[in-house]
């Protein structure tokens, strides 16, 4: 069995299967796991699946029992802390397991994109590989050793997290190329994964940083609550927002320093952009939109500082002529709740709800009516 996830032993002993088979009781309960042995007498009376189930493996090779209810990743982010040695003697006609680093391509065939494992490609080059090597030891090391269990606990990403990811580069690497991406590594201290320079930056690098970064976690719902909300609300803000806010949010976002969603579903049109309800009228002054109106299913939404959002400056009878886009700041009259999903909590999902809430029409998106 080839596993990525197996760690190193705490200690340099080596023990014969012998051995381990005297430690087969509620005192000294030792398994043997791949070509580990592991002291699981403490863990037993913690095991999720109770303490029996562990006794009816001691002193023997669980190896098959174990991956039978467990992922891989278990052994090196839970279970590391109790490897006591290797087994001497693994049995006749299996390998012992395959050890990867951190941030190591796998060998298995297929594992890797083509490109990856030495075939050749008009669409990757050098930049590509030392890109892909440092996001993923970077996602190995800071992100999937407590990537499960926080999923399973419904547990966003970190404030800390986010403003890794975006000295680490991974924030810039998620949208488009564009002159955003060279202002953040010159003025705010980003740095692109592999070392890389904003000049060399292209769309294959962008899609190498959504493999890593959601592809391979394994964990849908934390992994959108690392940026699925961020992909798609920031690229707006770029793209049709004047150059003042495209700069400061632009800034504020790539360095993880505030997170941003995306705000257009809502519960009386679903994704029926045509019918949105949401409604922004100018104040008396014309400084202000008064936003009122409610969005749901917004992804991130229940941690995000920013909310771009669809909506009505026309009558209702305009369809989609009447709509205009939005960037909407957390603050008074905008309050978020969490929705229960079939995934993970850890994506955010929110529901959204404005009322009264100013937004200065410096914040408008593109022009009004043609959101």
């Amino acid at each position: 069995r080839l596993s990525p996830f197996s760690p190193e032993p705490a200690m340099s002993a080596v023990y014969t299967r012998e051995e381990v088979a005297r430690h087969a009781s509620d005192d000294s309960n030792w398994v043997i796991i791949d070509d580990k042995v592991y002291d699981l007498t403490r863990f037993a009376a913690f095991h999720p699946g109770g303490a029996a189930f562990i006794s009816s493996v001691a002193g023997r090779d669980a190896t098959d029992k174990f991956y039978a209810f467990h992922r891989g990743d278990v052994l090196r982010s839970m279970a590391s802390k109790y490897v006591i040695g290797v087994v001497a003697d693994p049995p006749l006609g299996k390998k012992a397991t395959v050890t990867l680093e951190p941030g190591e391509l796998s060998r298995v065939p297929y594992a890797e994109p083509s490109a990856f494992q030495g075939l050749p490609s008009p669409y990757y080059n050098e930049t590509h590989r030392r890109f892909r090597l440092d996001l993923r030891k970077f996602f190995d090391e800071e992100v999937m050793p407590d990537a499960v269990a926080l999923d399973a606990r419904g547990t966003h990403p970190s404030p800390e997290l986010w403003r890794l990811l975006g000295k680490r580069g991974v924030l810039a690497s998620r949208v488009q190329h564009g002159p955003w991406l060279k202002d953040v590594v010159e003025n705010c201290g980003v740095t692109l994964p592999g070392g890389i320079l904003p000049d060399e930056f292209d769309y294959f690098h962008e899609l190498i940083a959504h493999e890593e970064a959601s592809g391979r976690l394994g964990v849908p719902g934390y992994a959108d609550g690392l940026g699925a909300g961020f992909v798609i609300g920031l690229p707006p803000v770029l793209q049709f927002g004047s150059s003042e806010v495209a700069k400061r949010v632009g800034r504020e976002v790539l360095t993880g320093t505030k997170r941003i969603c995306l705000a257009i579903s809502g519960p009386e049109a679903g994704s029926d952009v045509a019918n949105v309800a949401c409604v922004a009228e100018k104040t008396p002054d014309g400084l202000f939109y008064k936003v009122n109106g409610v969005k749901k299913w917004i992804t991130n939404g229940v941690f995000a500082d920013y909310f771009v959002t669809a909506v009505r400056t026309g009558p209702k009878s305009s369809g989609i002529d009447g709509l205009s886009l939005l960037l909407v700041e957390r603050g008074d009259g905008l309050e978020t709740k969490p929705i229960k999903t079939s995934y993970s909590a850890s994506a955010g999902t929110a529901y959204v709800s404005y009322d009264d809430v100013l937004v200065p029409v410096s914040n408008l998106l593109g022009k009004e009516g043609e959101g």
